[in-house]
């Protein structure tokens, strides 16, 4: 088969365009043609529209103040024209199963989309520029060959964009729900999320008024419910019939009407690239963000904001258009992370349902992160403290500084500092360094602070310089770690994570090669199958057999009562990241044809041996956790259903909470990084799996802590590289928020420091 022809590239051209072609006639479009025009009046601006002017999809349009402030800086006439059209509220109703929830101090504004291209249109029209509609552009190359600049704002489906594929590089997702844009021919005073149980599932309704006396409606829904509901039978009369019979409550008994309305799924739109010679790419065609968490056409009209901006200054097109590209690109990927997280809160809405009305509303509200409490703190202070109240905080005490008890164990906060592996022991013995780390951190305030990964055996070490329990003398050396932070820092709990590096082991110290194998003095490694970490670099491990699993069944049990001999006063068993017993887990992994591996039953087999094992030899009043990977964020390894299923055996054989990270299993991951990116999947285990969770992953600040806590998404929060930056990160966020009860006490000595010292003079 021929490789695909890429059509010539788009031409080199002066930075201040004389000849711009815009593609498309939405807002995005419009508003960059008539910013370019006001620009530089001498500029030939021609935008290309296929449809008539008075085609529009779609109904209401929400636009930010940030967005509007930006319209009004750049061009004082289009907003003033929009401020005589927008409607404003400030108001979120969450209606969920017969309860109303309202949360106040939002401050929203929008107006009728064809509205806004009426304005557009005018606006273009007084600066001079050439509106073509019912007309297709011409092709992309000569478009390009005979402009100096070709802004392409052909929506999502972009002709452009496909064009130039190989050179933009575009990554499309489908994702799950349904989803159809309806109108109502009334106001409501609140933008609105409403959930309906049906038979079939659930669907969700998000409305907000656009006019006086008018509404956008869209209705979502998971496509299995979809289809089971027969909605994807009906017509565009059918289904809007349907939409309004589901949410007669929120509509009053009143009808919704239809705008060539049809059921679609969101796709996500990616482009490693933006922009090529002098052609670019402008909102749905670069990129597209969920509804649920405001308008593509904000992100558009902020991108031609940008894109204008963007041309001042530089030598040539391309060269301005990278610029714009680089300026902008942070912000976009940072709004798309934003829209994944509150997207994936609505295809996951019927794991959220059975939280109590208030708590649904806050999770609801802070589903994208971008709503914290702290925001809600200072938009609406008495729905926030009404949520405080049935989380069960005492009047002044911030969720994260609440107790959570763990079997005999009470911590007096929420907070973990999380293990962090520091490769510097000798033959398995805790130092100095370790007794310092983990002291300054327990004196640091955190309710429970965990080791390292702690290995149960001289084979089962990542690294030379990693701890070890297989001796007693190693024992004696945690001793007098848990003996220092019971005595000076009395209220700590110290836990002690328990592992086998399985293939991953025999390796160098992170800062000598990550993962790479040392340079002499290898020692063999063992797996659930014979498969390397990285072929032809890591060596490949033996498969256990009968006597080796059950050896080191009896390694993790011996060390783990050297732990309890040491003080520990918790133990996880570290089954996460790739190491022995998540290589059983994992069915990347585990290749096995025995009883130890095939369906997730078999994959499970011996880690629950050995988590029975430890349980058994772990005093009975002393808590035990297990940490997984709650993914392995490649294709055929673990699913989200599979660390559900995973968590609820883990508790039927005794473990009191997960800890629950995410990845490190196979080196071609790839991660959906981002602020709390792992925090989803504990929150489906807690609320699934009905276990205790420790979140983990990109949480950094105590706002997020709190409203991971507040929502239900996590019972305790472990942090890593925050304790490195600030060993006493668990007081400092105590004193920003000022609070100095029980939960957070500073060590006597340390008392004089309890305020934030004064900076320099400001005046």
């Amino acid at each position: 088969m021929a490789e695909p022809v890429t059509p010539p590239g788009p031409r080199a051209a002066p930075a201040s365009p004389a000849r711009v072609a815009v593609v498309g006639g939405g807002p995005g479009g419009l508003y960059a043609a008539a910013l370019l025009k006001r620009r530089d009046p001498r500029r030939e601006v021609t935008v290309w529209e296929r449809n008539a002017p008075t085609d529009t999809f779609g109904f209401g349009v929400v636009l930010s103040d940030e967005t509007l402030g930006g319209i009004r800086d750049a061009d004082p006439a289009v907003y003033a024209a929009l401020d005589r059209e927008l409607v404003r509220w400030d108001d979120i109703d969450v209606v969920h199963r017969g309860h109303r929830t309202t949360s106040t101090g939002h401050a929203f504004a929008a107006l009728g989309r064809r509205r806004l291209l009426e304005l557009l249109h005018a606006r273009c029209a007084d600066l001079g520029v050439r509106l073509r509609f019912r007309a297709e552009a011409p092709p992309a190359a000569e478009l390009a060959a005979a402009h100096d600049l070709v802004v392409a704002a052909d929506g999502v489906h972009s002709r452009t964009r496909d064009t130039y594929a190989a050179h933009f590089r575009p990554r499309i997702t489908t994702h799950r729900c349904r989803y159809i844009w309806l109108a109502a021919d009334f106001a409501l005073d609140a933008f609105r999320f409403e959930t309906a149980e049906t038979g079939h599932g659930i669907a969700q309704l998000h409305a907000y008024p656009y006019a006086p006396g008018a509404s956008t409606v869209i209705v979502e829904m998971r496509e299995e419910v979809w289809r089971a509901a027969g909605l994807h039978a009906l017509d565009e009369a059918g289904s809007t019939a349907r939409c309004a019979e589901i949410f007669a409550g929120a509509l009053g008994g009143r009808k919704l009407r239809a705008n060539h309305s049809a059921w679609t799924a969101f796709r996500t739109v990616v482009n490693d690239h933006w922009s090529y010679g002098n052609t670019v790419l402008i909102g749905d065609a670069a990129h597209t963000a969920h509804f649920s968490i405001g308008s593509g056409t904000k992100l558009a009209v902020e991108d031609a904001l940008a894109l204008a901006d963007g041309l001042d200054g530089h030598r040539t097109t391309e060269e301005a258009l990278a610029a714009y590209e680089t300026g902008r690109r942070p912000v976009v990927a940072s709004t798309q992370r934003a829209a994944a997280a509150s997207l994936h809160w609505f295809e996951e809405l019927a794991g959220h349902a059975d939280r109590p009305p208030r708590r649904f509303a806050f999770d609801l509200l802070t589903r994208s992160r971008r709503v914290t409490h702290a925001n809600l703190r200072l938009r609406d202070p008495a729905f926030t403290a009404t949520v405080e109240d049935d989380f069960g905080c005492p009047p002044g005490t911030p969720p994260m500084f609440t107790p959570f008890r763990l079997r005999g164990l009470t911590l007096r906060n929420r907070i973990v500092v999380s293990p962090m592996d520091l490769y510097v022991a000798e033959d398995g013995v805790p130092g100095d360094f370790h007794l310092v780390h983990l002291g300054s951190r327990a004196l640091g305030g955190a309710g429970l602070v965990m080791t390292e990964m702690v290995c149960v055996s001289p084979r089962g070490r990542i690294t030379p310089g990693c701890t070890g329990l297989w001796t007693d003398e190693q024992a004696a050396a945690w001793s007098r770690i848990t003996d220092f932070v019971h005595t000076s820092a009395p209220g700590t709990a110290l836990g002690v994570q328990l592992g086998h590096s399985g293939r991953k082991g025999s390796t160098r110290r992170m800062w000598e090669g990550i993962d790479r194998p040392l340079p002499e003095g290898n020692w063999p490694l063992v797996a659930a199958s014979p498969l390397p970490y990285r072929p032809g670099v890591n060596q490949t491990p033996d498969a256990l057999d009968r006597t080796g699993l059950t050896a080191v069944r009896e390694e993790f049990t011996a060390a783990a009562r050297r732990a309890a001999r040491s003080g520990f006063d918790l133990l996880e068993l570290h089954a996460a990241h790739g190491y022995l017993l998540s290589g059983f887990l994992s069915p990347l992994t585990n290749q096995r044809t025995d009883t130890y591996g095939g369906d997730l039953e078999g994959r499970l087999r011996f880690p629950l041996e050995v988590l029975d094992a430890v349980r058994e030899a772990w005093p009975d009043d002393r808590p035990l956790t297990v940490r997984i990977s709650a993914t392995d964020w490649a294709e055929g390894g673990t699913t989200a259903e599979d660390a559900v299923a995973t968590a609820r055996a883990l508790a039927a054989h005794g473990a009191d909470a997960v800890d629950v990270s995410t990845g490190q299993v196979v080196p071609h991951e790839t991660p959906a990084y981002g602020r709390s990116y792992q925090t989803p999947y504990a929150d489906r285990i807690r609320n699934e799996a009905g276990i205790p969770v420790i979140a983990v992953g990109a949480i950094s600040s105590w706002d997020d802590v709190n409203s991971l806590l507040l929502a239900g998404r996590a019972d305790l929060c472990a942090l890593a590289r925050p304790h490195l930056y600030d060993p006493h990160w668990t007081l400092h966020a105590a004193a920003e928020q000022g609070y100095e009860g029980p939960a957070a006490p500073w060590p006597a000595p340390y008392r004089a420091g309890s305020r934030r010292p004064p900076t320099g003079r400001r005046d």
